[in-house]
């Protein structure tokens, strides 16, 4: 056997030995009750990665279990699975910083991102990105951004009617999906670094085509192998894991490629940025942290990799949740066509009151008193979590409250779980945002009118935005989040103002696909990739 060969066997023999370890000193989740583990060497947790929609184990098991659980991970450890409130809460915000997010989490990232916000793992780390990008993300900042929003919205609604509906005055059906994520692409481009990606004038650039369908060709339905190997990644070095981007399969070749042409350009506009720095009329997202950064204490600025990396944190995060989101928002308008019209009114009269004080279009004020607008946004965001489950670790020992009792499997009803340093946590976004006594009984129904109603209990504040865990929370909670909230106001009022949305005569089956960010397919077609399929008419 050859020396390399011994040496593989005995890092994989002293890593199934730690792994063996930890479960035996941090078990201290084993009473909880969970569903059976398939095998020791798969667990059950890769069942989430295999469920036809997202959301289907995740509300079976809060009915069977209650708002924590336990479920096993490959080689044996046992995961919590959080959806209690105080619980989220406590992690989350009363304890952000003790919670790091776990090494697959923060591998992975860097896999997509590179060293952006989203790798960082500790608090010192995170505090320090966070700050050199604070300065970008102010509510003003970011509300100077709505007439772009705006602008970028009207673009796509007039490809709509010129090259889409021009010949077919009955309406058409159009894969809305493509056309969004095209959008919000070129409006990140020009708000985060005043570029221009040239989505929608042309579907097939180089930008275009990386990001289409990344996320299923690459982490839907992981391979054994695959889950097995990150099993391990705990006990390998960081700068080991760095180089697992260059495996040549397909979970790992088309983020490299992708994140390899984000950096490209990255790079450049960084280097541009940075030699107009004295500049200060320059107000998009890059701009303003060019010069954040440069007026840092050396020791504590972002290096040149972290700044490039943060643009392809940027890019997609600002363009690919954005437009899954409105894809949604017009699906369930499509479902609902009461409340569709409730909103095209609502939207017209505000038009009205607009024209007649002599204004062109829409001020953030008016977007804001939109009422019926603004609830069905909370309830998309809500009812189709873009990002349905985030991991995170116990930094220490620790005692995580619960404000609903739960049962373990000797029958003891307890009140408060006891963790380890090292535990791993799931917090369940998609459960949480369906959770009956925070959002009603009708909890499992996409309906606005829960928050038009005030029947939504907030006696435990979490998340960013209208109590939801959408946008994470606390500390780490997503710093874009505003951004997200105006630009999906700015789009939606757009298309909502000018066209007609209906279920396709063919009624495809839509499914919610757990590919890391969970976006739509049509049932039975799920290879073919993301796609809404809807009916539009102009109006």
């Amino acid at each position: 056997m050859s020396n390399s060969l011994v040496l593989l066997a005995l890092a994989a023999a002293t890593g199934l030995l730690a792994r063996w370890y930890y479960w035996y000193t941090h078990n201290s989740i084993r009473s909880l009750r969970g569903p059976p583990p398939k095998t020791w060497l798969l667990g059950n947790i890769r069942d989430y990665f295999y469920q036809e929609s997202v959301g289907d184990l995740d509300f079976k098991y809060v009915n069977d279990f209650g708002t924590a659980w336990r479920q096993t991970s490959p080689l044996g450890a046992n995961v919590l699975m959080l959806v209690d409130p105080k619980g989220l809460q406590h992690v989350m915000h009363k304890s952000g910083y003790n919670y790091p997010k776990s090494v697959q989490v923060r591998i992975g990232s860097f896999n997509v991102t590179g060293k952006s916000i989203l790798w960082t793992r500790f608090g010192d780390s995170h505090s320090r990105h966070r700050k050199v990008m604070n300065p970008a993300f102010t509510a003003p900042q970011l509300r100077s951004f709505l007439p772009l929003f705006r602008r970028g919205a009207a673009k796509m609604s007039q490809k709509w009617k010129d090259e889409v509906l021009s010949q077919t005055p009955q309406g058409k059906t159009i894969a809305v999906n493509k056309w969004l994520a095209r959008t919000t692409l070129d409006v990140i481009g020009e708000a985060a670094f005043e570029y221009d990606f040239g989505a929608l004038d042309d579907n097939k650039n180089e930008v275009t085509k990386a990001y289409d369908n990344m996320f299923i060709d690459s982490v839907l339905h992981p391979p054994l192998w695959n889950t097995v190997f990150q099993a391990l990644w705990p006990y390998l070095p960081d700068g080991l894991l760095e180089y697992a981007r260059y495996i040549p399969t397909r979970e790992y070749t088309r983020f490299r490629q992708t994140l390899k042409l984000i950096n490209k350009v990255s790079k450049q506009l960084i280097d541009h940025k940075s030699g107009q720095s004295e500049d200060k009329s320059s107000r998009d997202v890059m701009s303003v942290l060019v010069r954040a950064n440069s007026s840092e204490n050396p020791k504590t600025k972002l290096s040149e990799v972290e700044m490039v990396s943060q643009m392809a944190a940027l890019t997609l995060a600002g363009h690919e949740t954005t437009a899954n989101t409105v894809t949604w928002f017009l699906y369930e308008l499509a479902n609902h066509p009461e409340y569709q019209e409730k909103l095209r009114e609502e939207i017209t009269h505000k038009r009205a009151e607009i024209n007649a004080r002599g204004d062109q279009d829409f001020s953030m004020e008016d977007l804001e008193s939109l009422e019926y607008l603004q609830a069905a946004i909370k309830e998309t965001l809500r009812f189709h979590p873009i990002v349905y489950h985030l991991i995170r670790e116990a930094g220490k020992d620790d005692v995580i409250p619960l404000s609903q009792p739960i049962t373990t499997e000797t029958g003891k009803v307890i009140t408060d779980i006891p963790v380890g340093k090292g535990q791993h946590i799931m917090i369940n976004v998609a459960a949480y945002n369906r959770l009956p006594n925070v959002w009603g009984e009708d909890a499992q129904v996409w309906n606005p009118m829960r928050f038009i109603d005030n029947k939504v209990d907030t006696e435990i504040r979490l998340g960013m935005f209208g109590n939801l865990m959408t946008f994470s929370a606390g500390v780490r909670g997503c710093i874009g989040w505003r951004f997200s909230i105006i630009e999906l106001q700015a789009i939606i009022v757009e298309l909502v103002e000018n066209f007609k949305y209906n279920i396709p005569e063919e009624k495809p089956e839509i499914a919610r696909i757990p590919a890391g960010i969970m976006g739509p397919v049509v049932k039975g077609k799920m290879y073919e990739g993301i796609q809404m399929p809807l009916h539009v008419t102009a109006l």
